[in-house]
């Protein structure tokens, strides 16, 4: 979960992912002359744990905030309303018009409250990002068995390049030296310029041409399948602003898995990719405990970790959402055994993380401060930079002289 506060007026609550993040930003400016003083909460329910926690979250601020017009909005709320609409001062805005100024006008005049900004009561560190995220694109047009995402989202939509430009030269100019585009399905994103289709790659290669002020750029996920990915992978190798990490949206190495899910790629289809960039590192999403999942289909996915070493793997077990194929396939896979395999996925990672680490040390590297001398390398890992203190943002050579845990030890 991030929290944010824009102007002490209205406060942004995100839970999931990253474009939930954008979303929320773009809710917050939207709602600045519009309403005194709003608490919006942008929820996820990519799994059942996630809408559970979006859930308990709203009440415990509702029950804080009983004077406060309280949004709820994102894919959680969405699906079912039932458990955010039984607080007074709240109102639901389903993610069809999450962006919609007068979704959020209409369900203000329903309030019974007076022009003055009341307090707001909620925990709001300053989580201020060192890089600006960009959407480029929302929805979905795939199938995957086991995604209610796609459903809350509707079809996949790309974004105008002329937006997105906007978007980018705003943030470089906000001082952002490191943008990263986002969507639901970056890999679907196309349009038509000139009689000609814009894929992704096109974006990316055009923004770095039109905005040379962008020192790093990065995409936040790709699907495996996607054929655009060799042209990401050559763009990283024509520029170091385009940074040479990849993730990869896996959910498991065992085709047969994969073909449970309705997914495009197979085993082979990774192994390829790795071998064809050989100096770009990858992470992956994966499913551990999908249904019909055995011991045997289970050390697939460990071997394909093993061959094609990606440093870093978000795993976690399978959760069956409602109304998806998945949810009813037989041979469900106990709960127990889908932790136990998710922390032997993120195990091996770990692994695979470390013996990166270790090729780089003596290495100088360049690093986007974050906050208190914490800062990321292009390959997505974290750095502790010794010395004086660097302000955010900064993009400095590091030596790399160290390794803690998970973290490189760097000098400048």
């Amino acid at each position: 979960m991030q929290e944010e506060n824009n102007k002490n007026v209205i406060q942004t609550i995100t839970f999931g992912c990253r474009l939930n993040a954008v979303e929320s930003e773009k809710i917050a400016k939207m709602l600045q002359n519009t309403v005194a003083s709003a608490i919006v909460v942008n929820t996820c329910a990519v799994t059942g744990e996630a809408e559970r926690q979006s859930a308990q979250y709203v009440r415990r601020i509702a029950r804080d905030n009983p004077h406060v017009p309280l949004f709820i909005t994102g894919c959680a709320a969405t699906h079912d309303v039932a458990p955010f609409a039984q607080f007074p001062n709240v109102r639901v805005i389903p993610n069809a018009d999450k962006l919609n100024r007068d979704a959020y006008i209409q369900a203000i005049a329903d309030f019974d409250f007076t022009d003055a900004a009341p307090d707001i009561h909620v925990s709001n560190p300053d989580t201020q990002m060192s890089k600006q995220f960009i959407q480029i694109q929302n929805g979905c047009n795939h199938d995957c068995t086991y995604c209610i995402t796609r459903l809350l989202r509707g079809p996949s939509i790309s974004f105008e390049y002329a937006d997105i430009l906007t978007d980018a030269r705003n943030a470089v100019k906000n001082g952002y030296n490191e943008i990263v585009l986002t969507g639901i399905d970056s890999a679907s994103y196309v349009k038509i310029y000139d009689g000609k289709p814009w894929l992704i790659s096109d974006l990316c290669r055009k923004l770095l041409d039109d905005v040379p002020e962008i020192k790093r750029l990065r995409l936040s996920s790709m699907d495996p399948a996607s054929p655009e990915i060799y042209k990401i992978i050559d763009l990283m190798h024509e520029t170091k602003r385009m940074m040479p990490h990849l993730h990869l949206s896996m959910q498991s190495g065992a085709d047969t898995i994969l073909k449970l899910m309705r997914r495009r790629h197979t085993a082979n289809m990774i192994q390829d990719i790795v071998a064809y960039a050989p100096d770009i590192t990858f992470s992956w999403d994966i499913i551990c405990g999908f249904p019909g999942e055995t011991d045997e289909l289970f050390d697939q996915t460990l071997d394909l970790i093993a061959k094609t070493k990606p440093i870093k793997i978000h795993a976690f077990p399978f959760s069956p959402r409602p109304g998806t194929p998945a949810a009813t396939m037989p041979a469900q896979v106990d709960k127990s055994i889908s932790k136990q395999r998710v922390k032997i996925v993120t195990d091996a990672a770990t692994r695979n993380r470390k013996d990166f680490m270790n090729t780089q040390l003596g290495q100088t590297i360049s690093v986007l401060v974050e906050n208190d001398n914490i800062g990321r390398t292009p390959n997505d890992i974290t750095v502790k930079i010794l010395g004086d203190n660097i302000p955010n943002r900064t993009i400095c050579d590091c030596k790399i002289i160290g390794i803690d845990n998970e973290n490189f030890i760097a000098n400048i």
